[in-house]
Formats: structure tokens, C-alpha cells, sequence
């Protein structure tokens, strides 16, 4: 029996520059962030943004060492109202964007692409930890700062954490030889704090941040680049390897049996309200896109 080929696209996984008291993470998204994208008519600048959002979720949930789901959301005043990213640790990873199109457009107006500042205006970044009915959410906020979701992650980090950690996260279009589609990549480093074993940290810290630094956009999006060749053409020096990637896809946790129970909250009266013509409540997911028709007795009958 011949090994599996190793994964090379829609994963996550973690990194270790041999000898050195850094760690680190990468995403690579294909065709998980191409369904996640192409599921709405997003304009190409809120398509970035929710892009951008779901590979930090997947770059930190990750890293999880339990059950449950990590998601990213960000809300402001801007042009986008809402961006949310939901990644569930078995590798589910689904998003949506609220937005007003017209001032969208005319936030777009210059030669470059508005980023998460641009786009949100005023506001937050929340990161929220789910581990199930059983445990409380606990959640973190930082301000919407830069025009990347990565400076408002490095701050999250710095302030929840003290952890000092540096963020790269790329959305892009690019055309493999079967036209243009969505793809998305990520990369993290963190420093170990100093101890007695390891003395300052402050000099390979420095030089991390810098080879980190030359990492490009085209890089983290080309698919014929490998995450080991990413990595090599980073640390080649020092020697680094990948370690417990695990696989990604796009998936939404709707169904018509959460459709049913969601209704079945509402009172008679509110059901009434929401019956349309044709005599059916429909509704759409904002995730997926998917829309459900049901009968008005069947959430009652929950």
C-alpha cells in the first residue's frame, strides 16, 4: 500500500524553524474558499474581506485543542456592516458578509482594492471561542485598525495574550488554466517566551519578523507553490518542517431541521407574519445561499 500524497491545498497546518523558539502556522484555500466566496454576488472588495476573515479563522482555530468552533467577526460602520468567518475544528468553514452596495462602490473608487479599514469603518474584531452547550463562549475584541484583518489579529494577540505574533493574509483571483477563481492563504509566527533554558528572544525574533516580511501575496496564492516550498523559501537556512496538517473544506451547518427549530421559537403570530403568497414561509441562509421553502405547520409542529 503507497502513503497518501501529502496535502497541498484547502489545509492548515503548523510549522517549526528547527531550533528556533518560534512558532508557526499556515492556510492554503482553493477550492473551499472559492465555494465559500462564489456562494453570493459578492463585489470583489467584500469577497477579500470575507476571504481574509475566514483564513484567520482557520489560521487560529486551528491550532484549537478541543471540539468546537472559533469564529471571526467584524462590524463597524463602514460600507460593510458584518463580516463573519465560522470554522469548525473538524475543518468546516463557511462565512458571510452584510454590506450596503452603493457605498461599496463608492469606496472602490480609487486604483487600489479598499481594505478592512476602508470597508468597515469604525468598529471591531471579535473572536469567539465555542466549545459546545456545555461550556461558556468566551470571546475577544480589538479594534479595526490597518487595512488588513492581520494588523487587527497581531493587536488581538499582543492584547489578549502578550503574545508578540505577526500575520500575513491573502485574498486573490487567479486563473490555474480553468479561469479566474477564488483562492486564499495565511501565514502566523509567534515567539516562545524567554526562559532560563532559552535565554533572550529578542535577536531570532527580530530575524523572523524580517524573513517573514519578504513573504508575498502571489506566493501564498500561486497553487503550483507547495506550503513546504513556501516554508523553505522562508527558513531554508535554519531548516523548517510541517507538522499535523489537517484538511479544510467549505460547509454550511444549515439544514431543514435547523430551519424547523429556528422557526418553531416563534410564536404563532410571528410565523403568521412571515407566510407568503404561495401560502410557505422561505427562507435563505446567509452562509450558503441556500433557500428552504417550508409549510407553516411543520415549525409548529416542533
Amino acid at each position: 500500500m503507497t502513503d497518501a500524497a501529502p496535502l497541498s491545498d484547502d489545509l492548515a497546518a503548523a510549522f517549526q524553524i528547527e531550533g528556533w523558539p518560534v512558532r508557526g502556522r499556515i492556510v492554503r484555500l482553493g477550492a473551499a474558499i472559492h465555494e465559500v466566496l462564489s456562494a453570493h454576488d459578492y463585489p470583489e472588495p467584500v469577497a477579500a474581506l470575507l476571504g481574509e476573515a475566514c483564513v484567520l479563522a482557520a489560521l487560529v482555530g486551528s491550532s484549537l485543542k478541543f471540539d468546537g468552533r472559533l469564529l471571526v467577526q467584524a462590524q463597524g460602520d463602514g460600507p460593510v456592516r458584518y463580516v463573519v468567518a465560522d470554522y469548525g475544528t473538524d475543518g468546516a468553514l463557511r462565512g458571510f458578509c452584510r454590506f450596503d452596495p452603493e457605498e461599496v462602490a463608492a469606496a472602490s473608487q480609487g486604483f487600489s482594492r479598499p481594505g478592512a479599514q476602508a470597508l468597515l469603518g469604525k468598529g471591531v474584531m471579535i473572536m469567539t471561542l465555542d466549545r459546545g452547550l456545555d461550556f461558556e463562549r468566551t470571546q475577544g475584541i480589538t479594534p479595526i485598525e490597518g487595512e488588513s484583518l492581520s494588523l487587527c489579529a497581531e493587536h488581538f494577540f499582543e492584547q489578549s495574550e502578550q503574545v508578540p505574533t505577526k500575520v500575513r493574509l491573502a485574498v486573490g483571483s487567479v486563473d490555474a488554466g480553468e479561469g479566474a477563481r477564488w483562492r486564499a492563504g495565511g501565514a502566523l509566527i509567534q515567539v516562545i517566551a524567554a526562559d532560563q533554558s532559552r535565554g533572550d528572544t529578542t535577536e531570532v525574533w527580530d530575524r523572523s519578523r524580517a524573513l517573514f516580511a519578504t513573504l508575498a501575496d502571489d506566493e501564498l496564492l500561486d497553487p503550483t507553490v507547495t506550503p513546504e516550498t513556501l516554508l523553505y523559501r522562508l527558513f531554508h537556512e535554519d531548516g523548517v518542517r510541517l507538522e499535523g496538517a489537517r484538511a479544510l473544506r467549505a460547509q454550511c451547518r444549515c439544514s431543514p431541521d435547523r430551519i424547523e427549530a429556528m422557526l418553531a421559537s416563534f410564536t404563532h403570530a410571528e410565523r403568521a407574519d412571515i407566510v407568503e403568497a404561495d401560502g410557505k414561509i422561505h427562507v435563505k441562509c446567509e452562509y450558503c445561499g441556500r433557500n428552504y421553502e417550508l409549510a407553516p405547520e411543520a415549525a409548529s409542529a416542533q
